[in-house]
């Protein structure tokens, strides 16, 4: 895998624990959610469901729930948790260096 693949997406400070924020990238939008125990995630930031973008809703442990009609997905793992989602969210790999996050966004 090529070393430019991961991109610079924020600062570890620029999420707060529990939280999400957004950033875009090569006209996408991607949600960066950081945990109580200070892990980072990344997922496309709009829902599967009606596209509202999820770094509107709120982050419940490692559940994000969509703020438009309150469906939910496991940001660790992209699973559409309840209704009205039932399409996964694409996850990216994350790391973390030199308190900086980085998301690959090719496989």
């Amino acid at each position: 895998m090529a070393e430019d693949a991961w991109i610079d997406a924020c600062a570890t400070d620029d999420i707060d624990r529990e939280e999400v924020i957004r950033f875009d990238h090569g006209g996408r939008s991607f949600a960066i959610y950081r945990t109580e125990d200070d892990r980072y995630f990344a997922t496309d930031a709009l829902c599967t469901h009606e596209y509202a973008l999820l770094t509107d809703g709120l982050v419940m442990g490692t559940i994000i729930e969509c703020p438009l009609h309150g469906g939910s997905f496991d940001f660790t793992t992209g699973e559409a948790k309840s209704p009205p989602v039932c399409v996964d969210l694409q996850t990216y790999p994350v790391k973390v260096e030199g308190g900086r996050v980085y998301l690959r966004l090719e496989p």
